[in-house]
C-alpha cells in the first residue's frame, strides 16, 4: 500500500515552517526530518508514525487510536502509530506533528 499523498502535503505543511526539513521515502512511507532526525512518517499502511520520548510513550498511548509502533512484530519504543481517521481533524494532525517534530529538533543534529 502507497502512503496517503494527501495526508502526506498536510503533514508536510505543518513540518516545513518548523527549520531545517527534508523528506525520505522509507518503509513504504514518507518520512519527515529536522536536523537529520526522523520526526514523522506517513505510513505505507495508513495513518502517521510518530517520534515520541521513550519515557512518554506508554502514557500516550491510548487504545483508541494511538499504539506502539510495530515493526517486523516488535514493538518500536519512542515511536506510535497514530490511525488515519483520527487524523481527519487538523487539530488533531497539528498536535501529533508538532509533539514528533519538537521531540526531533530537541535530538543533536545528525549531519
Amino acid at each position: 500500500m502507497a502512503y496517503d499523498a494527501e495526508l502526506a502535503e498536510r503533514t508536510r505543511e505543518l513540518v516545513y515552517p518548523r527549520g531545517d526539513a527534508e523528506e525520505k521515502k522509507m518503509f513504504g512511507g514518507l518520512a519527515f526530518l529536522l536536523g537529520g532526525n526522523m520526526a514523522v512518517a506517513v505510513s505505507g499502511r495508513g495513518g502517521l508514525l510518530v517520534r515520541v520520548d521513550r519515557a512518554e510513550s506508554e502514557t500516550l498511548v491510548d487504545g483508541a487510536g494511538v499504539a506502539p509502533m510495530t515493526m517486523g512484530g516488535r514493538d518500536m519504543p519512542g515511536w506510535l502509530h497514530v490511525a488515519p481517521d483520527l487524523l481527519d481533524d487538523d487539530a488533531v494532525l497539528q498536535q501529533w506533528v508538532e509533539r514528533g517534530v519538537n521531540f526531533a529538533m530537541s535530538l543533536p543534529r545528525e549531519r
